[in-house]
């Protein structure tokens, strides 16, 4: 089958490859759409800080954000799964530990993730081996689009929910990237009013064409009470910020990762009373976000800018621009 190889910093092809075999307990998909993420971009780079503490090497399979349907089971698997449309969580645990048995194998320490950990291959491939426990059914309401949108929704999900907000509350999303901007999807929905603080124009432009009125670059944004702040960017600087700009007795989550420490000062955090969430994984938000999406209160599609089959990736990684590419953040492949 054909799937997408990096193979070193900067190098990435689309190879035969071998068709992947169910183990026990295992399930193989046909995967239809595939998402490329931030995760995936650093890989290609040679960033993703993986690579450096040798929880991932080269060459490697990427893609975790994923949809398709079950062509095959392993032995222990109910054969009903067949012909199923379905995503799956990254996050595969041992099932063992402590974590696992507490519903927590998004936290296992000898965790795989599909595409990302552990030597575990990806789902930019035309098929895709893991767990029958990973799993998540998809509704004839949510589409091939919608679900291969799933996995970012899910962390946004997670981020919103982490915020506590009720109807009426004030929330700030640092960061209008694909993740920042779904967050500001849920919390639209949960019935806050939602604010984003944007780099530039640009992204600024995008974010109010999805209906989101307060958009706003540093310079311009006004003062005012923050009920809670989501920090969904790459900006170093940008933790504390939000920890300085959140109301004493809010929320403040993290989401976001800076290829660099990102610093808070924890004095400011217990003198304003502040309670502090950080978001690692999708896992706990996959059901949800998939009944959201199946009900129409989030439609992430706006999001795609582009969708390419997997030919085209190799160059897409690289930075080449597909053509007719909207203004979203997120890239799409067919397969």
């Amino acid at each position: 089958m054909k799937a997408l190889v990096i193979t070193a910093s900067h190098r990435a092809e689309v190879q035969d490859v071998p068709e992947p075999e169910p183990a026990p307990g295992e399930v193989v998909v046909d995967v239809h759409r595939a998402g490329i993420c931030g995760t995936d971009i650093e890989f290609f780079t040679g960033e993703m800080a993986y690579l450096h503490t040798r929880h991932a090497e080269y060459p490697m399979r990427i893609g975790h954000e994923w949809m398709g349907t079950v062509s095959e089971v392993g032995a222990g698997v109910d054969a009903a799964w067949i012909g199923r449309r379905v995503t799956g969580d990254t996050m595969l645990g041992c099932g063992a530990c402590r974590r696992c048995e507490h519903g927590r194998q998004h936290v296992c320490e000898a965790r795989l993730e599909l595409g990302i950990r552990g030597g575990k291959a990806g789902a930019l491939a035309e098929r895709v081996a893991t767990t029958v426990g990973s799993l998540h059914r998809l509704p004839d309401g949510v589409d091939d689009a919608m679900g291969a949108m799933v996995e970012p929704g899910g962390n946004a999900f997670r981020a919103v929910e982490g915020a506590a907000l009720r109807p009426g509350d004030r929330c700030l999303v640092l960061g209008p990237g694909t993740i920042g901007l779904l967050c500001a999807m849920f919390a639209r929905a949960a019935g806050a009013e939602v604010h984003l603080l944007a780099r530039d124009d640009e992204a600024s432009q995008f974010a109010r064409s999805l209906g989101f009125d307060g958009v706003w670059t540093q310079e311009r944004m006004p003062e005012l009470p923050w009920d809670a702040v989501i920090e969904a960017s790459n900006a170093p600087y940008l933790p504390a910020k939000a920890l300085e700009l959140v109301e004493p007795g809010g929320r403040v989550v993290y989401i976001g990762l800076a290829g660099t420490p990102s610093l808070i000062d924890t004095r400011d955090l217990a003198l304003k009373d502040v309670t502090a969430v950080g978001v690692l994984s999708a896992s706990p938000g996959l059901a949800g976000t998939i009944d959201a999406y199946a009900a129409g209160v989030v439609d992430p599609r706006p999001l795609i800018a582009a969708t390419v089959m997997l030919e085209e990736l190799p160059a897409t990684l690289a930075g080449r621009r597909p053509e007719g590419v909207g203004p979203g953040p997120k890239v799409h492949v067919a397969l």
